[in-house]
C-alpha cells in the first residue's frame, strides 16, 4: 500500500531501526580496524582470514533490506545517508583523540601504540576512505536492487530479492573496501584475495542464514506500520535526504 510521495507519515519503528542500523555500522567498522581473524582453514588454497567487522557488517545489510522492503527506497536512502554521516563523524572524533597528548599513567598501561593499533584504523585516511566509498556503493546498490526486484516480482519471493540484492551489494562493498584499503596501505596485497573471498562468502552466507529472521521482522513490521511500499514510480536519486 503506497503513499503519495508528498504525504508525511509517522512510523512507530522507523527511528528505532535507523538507530540500530547506525550502531551496527559504526561497531563493525571499529572491529574491522581492530583485528584480523584467521580460522586456520583454506578454500581452494586461499586462507579464510577476514577483518572482525565482517561478523557484524552483514547485519546492517539485513536492516537495509528491511527498510527498503517495508518503507521504500526514499526512506531507506535517508537512513543510508545518516549512517554515512555518523561513520564520518566517528572517524573524525577518533582522529582528534589520536593526536591529543596522552596522560602519563595511561601511557604506562596502554600507550599511544595500543590506541593506534586498535582504533587507529578508524582514524586514518586509508580505512576511512575505503569504508565510506564501499558503504555508499554497497548500500545503495543493495537498496535499488531490492526495490526493483520487488516491483518485478509483485512482492513475491522475498528471499530472492534479499539474497539477490546482497549478492550485488556485498560484492561491490567487499571489492571496493578491500581494494581501496589495500591501495592506501591498510592491508598488505598478499592477503587481498583472501580478504575479498572470505569477506564476501561470509557476508552472503550470514544473509542467507538470516533469511527466516528477515521474513519474520518484515512481516511484523508491515503489520505494525500498515505499510508495504512498492517503488513503482520512484526516481532513484542518491543525493537527496527527503
Amino acid at each position: 500500500m503506497n503513499q503519495e510521495p508528498e504525504k508525511i507519515r509517522m512510523y512507530r519503528y522507523y527511528d528505532l531501526i535507523m538507530v540500530l542500523f547506525v550502531t551496527v555500522l559504526i561497531l563493525s567498522n571499529i572491529a574491522s580496524s581492530a583485528k584480523i581473524v584467521d580460522w586456520g582453514i583454506s578454500l581452494f588454497g586461499i586462507p579464510l582470514a577476514f577483518d572482525a567487522g565482517t561478523i557484524l557488517f552483514p547485519i546492517s545489510y539485513i536492516f537495509g533490506d528491511v527498510l527498503t522492503e517495508v518503507y521504500g527506497f526514499r526512506r531507506s536512502r535517508r537512513v543510508i545517508w545518516a549512517g554515512f554521516a555518523a561513520l564520518a563523524f566517528s572517524s573524525l572524533i577518533l582522529a582528534i583523540v589520536k593526536i591529543l597528548p596522552g596522560e602519563a599513567a595511561w601511557q604506562e598501561y596502554a600507550g599511544q601504540s595500543a590506541y593506534d593499533s586498535i582504533l587507529g584504523g578508524m582514524s586514518t585516511g586509508g580505512i576511512v576512505i575505503a569504508s565510506l566509498l564501499a558503504y555508499l556503493v554497497g548500500e545503495f546498490s543493495n537498496s535499488v536492487t531490492l526495490a526493483k526486484i520487488k516491483v518485478k516480482t509483485a512482492g513475491r519471493f522475498l528471499w530472492i530479492r534479499t539474497i539477490g540484492s546482497t549478492l550485488i551489494g556485498q560484492g561491490f562493498d567487499t571489492l571496493i573496501f578491500v581494494t581501496v584499503a589495500t591501495l592506501l596501505g591498510v592491508f598488505p596485497w598478499v592477503i587481498w584475495g583472501s580478504l575479498v573471498v572470505t569477506n564476501y562468502i561470509f557476508k552472503v552466507g550470514i544473509e542467507a542464514l538470516m533469511t527466516p529472521a528477515t521474513y519474520l521482522v518484515v512481516s511484523k513490521l508491515k503489520q505494525a506500520e500498515s505499510e508495504d511500499y512498492y517503488d513503482q514510480d520512484t526516481r532513484f536519486k542518491f543525493f537527496a535526504m527527503n
